[in-house]
């Protein structure tokens, strides 16, 4: 995994930290609730219960406990929620990385279902990474199925993070109803907080890319049948697809949900690993990959 090499000193301006600050009060205006940190036994118990009715994971599995969050907020960490007349539609979670602070790593986001669709997710980031350049923090990383094609857009494209490394199997067997039983490959993000795609991305301005009109192999895409297709990486700038809805393809056909995951990770995986760089998502379902070194 390479290190993100920002474009902004490590400090952000005054500017940029009162920018960051308006943007998040804006989403969560807009998507109608209220956002803010939590500290507080009882809601911290209530984050706990909400993820696990989103992920339902297997007994004694759940993604977080009290106690954790608890630790983890007593020592200065990020747990936030946010609220819809004192009902709890969305929580986030994120701990320090690096000494001194110099990064938070984002551990996990949720949105209750009837939450979902009103913009609260991308509130929740706004949220957190206002609250990240008051702490002096200039990156925020969390990893996120490259599978998942809504959350491949949101990541890189309606937040403008940037893929730093490829993880097989990062988490090992979670056993829940949205990971299943397979491997748990990731991609490693970082969110360069202060840089000028990041910025404009919080005003309204996605980091958008058409892939039909680069004139790219494509490397991985979908066959008839729905499975995944490998094919050529013989020009600069190359293209891999993600099924519509693994998720759902998981549940329904296992066998060639893996399928897709051994194909991503042997396609995506292996470009990444030779220091190929991932130039952005294109809504469509497609990876766009530059294999020109800069």
């Amino acid at each position: 995994m390479t290190n993100l090499a920002t474009n902004t000193e490590s400090l952000a301006s005054a500017e940029v930290r009162d920018e960051a600050v308006a943007a998040a009060r804006a989403a969560a205006v807009a998507s109608g609730v209220e956002i803010r940190e939590l500290t507080e036994i009882a809601d911290l118990a209530a984050v706990v219960d909400l993820f696990e009715s989103i992920w339902k994971s297997a007994p004694g599995a759940r993604p977080v406990s009290t106690e954790l969050l608890r630790a983890m907020s007593t020592a200065g960490n990020y747990v936030a929620g946010a609220f819809e007349h004192g009902e709890l539609l969305g929580a986030c979670f994120g701990f320090f990385g690096n000494p001194g602070k110099a990064s938070l790593h984002s551990h996990i986001a949720g949105v209750a279902k009837a939450g979902v669709g009103r913009g609260i997710g991308h509130a929740l980031k706004l949220h957190q990474r206002g609250w990240a350049l008051l702490q002096d923090v200039s990156v925020i990383t969390w990893t996120f199925d490259p599978l998942v094609r809504r959350n491949a857009y949101f990541n890189l494209g309606k937040l403008g993070a940037r893929p730093i490394g490829y993880l097989p199997d990062f988490y090992g067997p979670m056993e829940d109803s949205i990971n299943g039983s397979g491997d748990t490959d990731r991609l490693m993000v970082g969110w360069d907080l202060a840089s000028p795609e990041v910025r404009a991305a919080a005003l309204g301005e996605p980091v958008l890319i058409d892939a039909g009109a680069l004139g790219a192999a494509k490397a991985l895409s979908i066959d008839a049948d729905g499975g995944p297709l490998v094919g050529p990486t013989d020009t600069p700038t190359v293209l891999v697809a993600v099924p519509s809805d693994v998720e759902r393809l998981r549940r329904t056909d296992p066998g060639r949900g893996n399928a897709w995951r051994v194909a991503l990770r042997e396609v995506l995986g292996g470009l990444m690993a030779d220091n190929a760089k991932v130039a952005g998502f294109d809504r469509a379902g497609w990876y766009v990959i530059s294999k020109e070194q800069s």
